[in-house]
């Protein structure tokens, strides 16, 4: 190719990131000249790097990039021994062909991947990926020489850049790209008048992919080369409905290559700088602490607030597929965002987002012959613009019946990032005419028993069995009554379904027992193991109410439990208060042991047989942060559920309900102090964890008022701040506190 002014030094001009240039003086400069910020962040983010010292060989194992929008997989097929695949998918790519359900007809679509092809066979690797700047850096080794390399997707322009260097007898190296049958992946229920799209149009440097329904995609790339210096930008255009991106995506590439990538990269290192500083957790487990921060990087790759909900793989569609082509909603969506709340990560949140985007497509979610201008539904799979197709959700009393608690669910979801935002628009504009939709619907289908009481008819509890006032189905009508009534009040609002709501708390039938705790449903126990915890909802997420005997009896049974199990059932031990079996479950799941042919992956992925999820890793970082700091019922409890295997712990900036933002420190064995920032000038009731004298003061060292001793009550103004300490304590820095014990990397260490 020919010379560029572009060159790779200026590419990797290493960027300290505290912003001060470092003059790049060889090709490694870009990965290693900057120094790394010297602080606790830093610390435990270079931590939990992690490190390939083997070949990685699809999607279970290879390291991954991401913005949201843009996702890459890196690993070696078998077979192939010396090429590289940089797996490339897009979020917003999907096919747009509504007359099939949206796992087929929406289905995402698997789009190709670049070839990097060396000389010599690959004997060996030596891989780092850089949690802290989002970038791959490291060798490969080569019969005939090696290659140095760097990748990273840049977070604000969803191009992947990819720096290579090559050794002597390496010089050949070369680019490639082998696009993927645009055709959906999904094999259950699959048409058969469906056809995959039209052949894509390969041209110099893209490949153009045309649509059936019309508009298409494109992926784009180049490379550039001064010397033995080389970078390679690529991207990945969606134009439904009007081009196939084709212009988009060359003028994107060339844009970055022929501009200041220097600065593009600065600017990628300062987002994700300042994404791990809004919050800091530090405990002495290293290996699920390093386990904690890749999931705040993953979820962060994985989506933004302006990008489309999570599917099974996130953006990372695997080479393979299978037929999780679209999002499904029965679950998977409501594990894999609690975490960002806590973290206070909203700028995440793309749940919200979307249903304040695509609220008017909820009504295609109910069957036609319910649709009343006044009831919402949302069925799985849908679209990324909550479209299901010519699927509906279930009709109560009518097989089949599923789906029914999707929607009631997916609010529950809002409700947590508005409580811990206290944002009333949410609550105005997305939680309160939602929920009321979702409620109206189910409110149509509750009919009087002879005793009296409203009952619903037959439902399916996920994944287990229908039944008649389903308890899964009870406790989202009792949630969503009550959260209804709460939003009303919140808001001012005269709501004329204020009576009607009120009724069905008070005359709603309670959940169904045995001798084993709550039921399925009316008649149907809770007989076998159970994955999906659907009958346990209330005491899960949604915090009705504890009861040890349900919870004892579907632990009793972990033959088919799965990933999410093992965390849900962590998080519910915290809310026992029993650290110790927290810690247990969790780290059951997080050490790779196998159930039901299920299990974490090396690069903290998850499998479940052949099929590949997100989900479960995402959930269990939830359950660390309910170890730390919780929120529920009015009161937020700090170290409420830490193992005394955890001497130290360290957190800062963990975000609660009604907007606080806690600090604290424990060392020793004991709380040695708290600091609560409120955002929205909420009561504060707080369970502090310290015990013996402490004082309350603000951060002038004024003393504050407050009423109790272990719990106690305070007011604070918005933006101002408590900080409670064992008398004679001060605040200390935040710290990567020491290890309980060594731990191998993630990765293929």
């Amino acid at each position: 190719m020919p010379e560029n002014p572009t060159t790779r030094r200026t590419f990797l001009g290493g960027l300290a990131l505290g912003g001060a240039a470092v003059v790049a003086t060889s090709p490694t400069a870009w990965a290693q000249a900057a120094p790394e910020p010297s602080d606790a962040y830093g610390d435990v983010l270079r931590d939990a790097a992690m490190i390939w010292k083997r070949l990685p060989n699809g999607w279970q194992n290879g390291p991954f990039l991401g913005n949201g929008f843009l996702g890459v997989h890196l690993y070696n097929k078998g077979g192939e021994g010396n090429v590289l695949r940089f797996m490339l998918n897009h979020s917003l790519v999907q096919d747009q062909r509504g007359q099939w359900e949206a796992a087929i007809g929406y289905s995402r679509l698997p789009i190709g991947y670049l070839t990097l092809t060396f000389a010599g066979t690959i004997t060996a690797v030596d891989w780092r990926l850089d949690l802290e700047r989002a970038e791959l850096t490291g060798t490969v080794t080569t019969t005939l020489g090696g290659v140095r390399f760097s990748a990273l997707v840049l977070n604000h322009r969803s191009v992947l850049l990819v720096s290579t260097e090559p050794s002597a007898g390496e010089e050949g190296v070369a680019w490639g790209f082998t696009p993927l049958p645009a055709h959906t992946t999904r094999t259950i229920r699959l048409p058969p008048e469906y056809t995959g799209n039209p052949e894509p149009v390969v041209a110099d440097g893209h490949v153009e992919q045309p649509l059936h329904a019309g508009g298409g995609y494109t992926t784009a790339w180049r490379e550039v080369r001064n010397g033995t210096e080389r970078v390679l930008a690529a991207t990945i255009a969606y134009g439904y409905p009007d081009s196939t991106g084709a212009e988009e995506a060359v003028r994107t590439v060339r844009r970055v290559l022929d501009g200041n990538p220097e600065a593009q990269v600065k600017v990628h290192r300062l987002w994700w700088q300042r994404f791990y500083r809004r919050s800091l957790v530090s405990v002495p487990d290293k290996l699920l602490q390093r386990f904690y921060w890749i999931q705040l990087y993953k979820i962060a790759s994985a989506t933004r607030d302006d990008a489309p909900v999570v599917t099974e793989w996130g953006p990372w569609f695997p080479e393979v597929g299978n037929s999780w082509t679209n999002i499904w909603w029965n679950l998977n969506v409501q594990v894999s965002y609690p975490m960002i709340n806590g973290s206070n990560h909203p700028e995440l949140d793309a749940v919200t987002t979307t249903f304040r985007k695509y609220h008017e497509n909820l009504e295609l979610n109910v069957n036609p012959g319910y649709r009343d201008g006044k009831s919402y539904a949302l069925c799985h799979p849908g679209d990324r613009m909550l479209r299901p197709g010519p699927r509906y959700v279930g009709v109560p009393g009518v097989s089949p019946n599923d789906h029914t608690g999707n929607l009631t669910w997916g609010m529950h979801n809002v409700w947590l990032a508005y409580r811990h935002t206290m944002d009333d628009r949410v609550l105005r504009e997305v939680l309160h005419p939602i929920l009321t939709g979702a409620i109206t619907y189910y409110d149509r289908f509750l009919v009087e028993g002879s005793d009296g009481k409203l009952h619903l008819p037959e439902t399916r509890s996920p994944e287990y069995a229908n039944a008649s006032d389903a308890t899964y189905d009870l406790s989202l009508i009792r949630w969503g009554c009550r959260t209804l009534l709460d939003s009303a009040d919140r808001l001012r609002l005269d709501d004329p379904r204020k009576a009607r709501w009120q009724e069905i708390l008070a005359r709603l039938v309670p959940y169904h027992r045995n001798e084993q705790g709550v039921m399925i449903g009316a008649d149907v126990p809770l007989a076998d193991s159970h994955r999906h915890y659907s009958h346990l909802l209330w005491m899960y997420p949604l915090q009705e109410s504890l009861d040890r005997l349900s919870f004892d009896h579907w632990t009793s049974m972990r033959e088919r439990w799965h990933g999410y199990s093992f965390a849900a059932a962590s998080s519910m031990e915290t809310l026992f208060g029993n650290p110790e079996e927290a810690l247990s479950y969790l780290r059951f799941f997080v050490d790779g042991n196998i159930v039901d042919n299920c299990a974490i992956t090396p690069n903290t992925m998850y499998r479940e047989g052949s099929n590949l999820a997100i989900e479960s890793p995402l959930a269990a970082a939830q359950s660390v942060l309910d170890m730390l700091v919780q929120s529920h019922g009015g009161v937020v409890k700090v170290f409420p559920a830490v193992s005394a295997t955890w001497a130290d712990v360290s957190i800062e900036r963990l975000r609660t309900q009604g907007a606080f933002l806690v600090d604290a420190s424990r060392a020793g064995g004991r709380t040695d102090w708290v600091r609560v920032h409120s955002e929205a000038g909420e009561p504060l009731r707080l369970q502090h964890g310290i015990t013996g004298p402490f004082e309350v003061r603000d951060e002038r060292g004024d003393r504050l008022p407050y009423r109790g001793t272990d719990t106690i009550e305070l007011r604070l103004r918005r933006g101002a701040t408590a900080i409670i300490t064992r008398r004679g304590r001060r605040p200390s820095k935040p710290r990567d506190v020491p290890a309980n014990g060594s731990a191998p990397a993630w990765g293929l260490p």
